[in-house]
């Protein structure tokens, strides 16, 4: 799989405060893996959407990630809130996750994140528009 980043990927990284960094590290490369894991993605776009960190293939929708100053002990994943994406989160896995209403999953920081269910909403979207018309989105 092919991995194109956007040059300035690493400083957004870097200026993360030390108490969550870790944690954005963590998060991109899950997502990197789980691309890694889908043999129909072949590259995957590591770039800036709202200086957040986003992903994009071309089979599916833009995933970003970011953690804000104004809400410091969480991050979140975001998700395009036209899409069904969360929607369909929220009936596969119920409250495992805390979901910002249609457009995120939220996690704490001293939080230990589902990977397993995480990976299957990271896939979704990777995969979104050949998935979309799947009710649960190959969940």
């Amino acid at each position: 799989m092919n991995i194109i980043t956007h040059p300035d990927i690493e400083t957004v990284f870097d200026n993360y405060p030390d108490t969550v960094r870790s944690q954005m590290r963590a998060l991109r490369q899950l997502v990197i893996d789980t691309a890694a894991e889908i043999p129909e993605i072949d590259a995957v776009e590591v770039t800036l959407k709202w200086r957040e960190p986003s992903f994009i293939t071309k089979q599916g929708s833009t995933l970003r990630m970011d953690w804000k100053a104004k809400k410091p002990d969480q991050y979140a994943m975001y998700f395009k809130c036209t899409s069904r994406l969360v929607e369909t989160f929220k009936l596969a896995f119920g409250d495992l996750f805390t979901y910002e209403n249609n457009r995120a999953i939220l996690f704490q920081l001293d939080q230990e994140v589902p990977v397993a269910e995480l990976k299957q909403c990271i896939k979704a979207t990777l995969l979104y528009h050949q998935v979309k018309s799947d009710p649960m989105l190959g969940i």
